[in-house]
């Protein structure tokens, strides 16, 4: 993989274009959910890519969010992002905004990955502890059933990504809901 930027030249990045917590935590997140996956998947040595690629997937969504991922290469490249990471970001809106098809285990993760974060980042608010921590499975299948709950996540998209993967959606729901599980601290000490 090429040489990129680093973690702290990401997240001034992402700030630049970003302002809102919501964005901000979901950036996060999925950086956290994306180094999760790098470990478990064997790619450690390439967990600040993929972590990085988390981090700066909707650079440009809040800013410019009818021209999502048409505008993030333009951005990324003033940034210092190189071509490799550009291609892997701009893959998670494959269909949706661009023809940048996954390819890559990566990219593919990310695809599958993006809007289960927000489905179950919406799960946990609904729930008493407003954590993952104590959410199973069985709890996100019932909220992901629900298609008016957490509307905005495509149920569609995240179906093609576990598609796309070759994995039962379920295990796409336990894999992810571990991530979150695992990431929640770091991304809650730093949202603040």
């Amino acid at each position: 993989m090429e040489k990129h930027i680093t973690r702290e030249a990401a997240l001034e990045l992402l700030k630049k274009y970003n302002k809102e917590t919501f964005h901000l935590h979901h950036a996060l997140t999925v950086e956290g959910v994306m180094r999760w996956y790098a470990k478990q998947l064997g790619y450690a040595e390439d967990e600040d890519f993929w972590g990085i690629v988390g981090l700066l997937h909707d650079i440009d969504f809040e800013m410019y969010p009818e021209e999502h991922c048409i505008k993030a290469p333009e951005l990324l490249r003033e940034g210092g992002v190189g071509e490799e990471m550009i291609h892997a970001i701009c893959s998670h809106a494959y269909g949706m905004h661009v023809d940048v098809k996954p390819e890559h285990l990566m990219e593919k993760v990310l695809f599958a990955t993006d809007e289960l974060t927000g489905l179950i980042g919406a799960a946990a608010l609904m729930r008493p502890s407003k954590s993952v921590q104590d959410m199973e499975l069985k709890s996100l299948k019932k909220k992901y059933k629900v298609k008016t709950f957490a509307a905005g996540c495509s149920r569609e998209v995240i179906e093609q990504g576990a598609e796309m993967l070759g994995w039962p959606l379920d295990e796409v729901l336990q894999k992810t809901l571990d991530a979150m599980k695992d990431c929640e601290e770091r991304v809650a000490s730093e949202s603040v």
